[in-house]
């Protein structure tokens, strides 16, 4: 038997990592123990125990377990499964790898079964659910993230098996057979089960032999994946090119997710870079969209661009402020009457078009001063723009 699946955890205590969820005062821990278990989707990447994790749950509140896979899913099964269990003492539990491909009728089938809890439904994916999965089924759910298995969570697992297989492996090999798997319980013990058959003592020769270059699903220590990240977002926002691009292949041979980078990347146009130059946020609209659809390698060239463009823009955090500062407001209770003229259907509503553009009329019952201009690149002209159409002179 591979090793992988010879020492595969069968239960909560066995599970390597994970303390946020599992540990003592883990939430998932509390609702297993208080027998609370809802529909949860667990997302993060390979070889952590999102699987492994959703067995383990079946097994505890001794469910029927049925596991599919997104990719081969067909709604008549899930809608039998359910059917056979109408009557059933013991509601089933339906787990579905790679969910982040079930299609939005897919999703939409789910709903009722949901609703009426039929059974549960677990789901596992290396995508974030928050924005694979609908709204309809993310309101009727829970999301928990698993994070990369650290090095030395990684270490013990490993010291465990080779004492237990009596499996000999030189120090260097121990080294790299841990870090180049980069926090993926499985292939390490993929790569330990194959170099075990060739080698009587296996030596760090061997395992490059078999796996030449790190594993690119993320970074080998722990708290690098958000310390790089902000890293890269803070060099940029310092207009440092060339820390910006070092921070992002860092982020990309560590096998960081190109959506996740273009994501960041997207929020820092708008926040630090905002009205001063506005096609920064086009820009990073297209690369996100760009990278979703082409993945790695070639992914890293408009990210790198993007980078470089976002880098070498003007900063300005003006539109961040002001709606930061708006928001405060309403929440400390500043609720303001809307003006009976710009409600709807109103016969008093002045329409700016039938005066040229602009015309003088209450808006708010009391003026809030909230966005302050920095004057930085587009937003001097954005601003005089404005000077020039509501006829303000300084």
């Amino acid at each position: 038997m591979q090793l992988a699946l010879k020492y595969r955890p069968t239960s909560i205590d066995d599970i390597a990592g994970q303390e946020h969820l599992l540990g003592s005062n883990g939430i998932l821990r509390k609702l297993l123990d208080t027998n609370a278990m809802t529909h949860a989707f667990f997302y993060g990447p390979a070889g952590c125990g999102k699987t492994t994790l959703a067995r383990i749950i079946a097994k505890i509140i001794k469910s029927p377990f049925y596991e599919m896979n997104a990719t081969t899913l067909k709604i008549e099964e899930i809608r039998t499964i359910f059917k056979n269990h109408t009557n059933s003492l013991q509601k089933p539990l339906i787990f579905i790898d790679e969910v982040h491909r079930l299609s939005k009728t897919q999703q939409e089938v789910l709903l009722p079964f949901m609703e009426r809890y039929d059974g549960i439904i677990l789901g596992a994916s290396t995508e974030n659910p928050y924005y694979t999965l609908t709204a309809a089924v993310r309101s009727r759910s829970h999301l928990f993230e698993l994070h990369y298995i650290n090095n030395e969570k990684m270490f013990v697992l490993l010291e465990k098996i080779l004492l237990k297989e009596n499996i000999q492996i030189t120090e260097d090999a121990k080294k790299y057979i841990v870090h180049s798997s980069s926090g993926d319980a499985r292939a390490m013990l993929n790569l330990l089960d194959s170099a075990s058959k060739i080698d009587s003592s296996i030596t760090l020769s061997t395992l490059k032999s078999l796996r030449p270059f790190a594993l690119q699903s993320g970074s080998s220590e722990a708290g690098t994946h958000y310390d790089l990240a902000s890293a890269l977002i803070k060099s940029i926002r310092g207009s440092d090119i060339d820390a910006g691009l070092y921070y992002l292949a860092r982020l990309i041979e560590g096998g960081e997710n190109a959506a996740f980078i273009a994501r960041r990347l997207a929020i820092l146009a708008s926040e630090d870079i905002g009205n001063a130059n506005p096609n920064a946020v086009m820009l990073a609209s297209s690369v996100l969209n760009i990278v979703e659809h082409i993945g790695y390698p070639e992914a890293r060239i408009p990210l790198a661009q993007l980078v470089i463009y976002l880098a070498s823009s003007p900063k300005s955090n003006s539109a961040y402020v002001a709606i930061s500062d708006a928001q405060k407001h309403v929440q400390n209770g500043v609720i303001l009457p809307i003006p009976s003229h710009i409600k709807p259907n109103s016969a008093e509503y002045l329409y700016p078009h039938n005066f040229g553009g602009w015309v003088d009329q209450e808006y708010l019952k009391k003026q809030i001063p909230l966005y302050k201009t920095k004057m930085i690149g587009f937003e001097k002209t954005l601003n005089e723009w404005h000077e020039k159409i509501t006829f303000k002179k300084k």
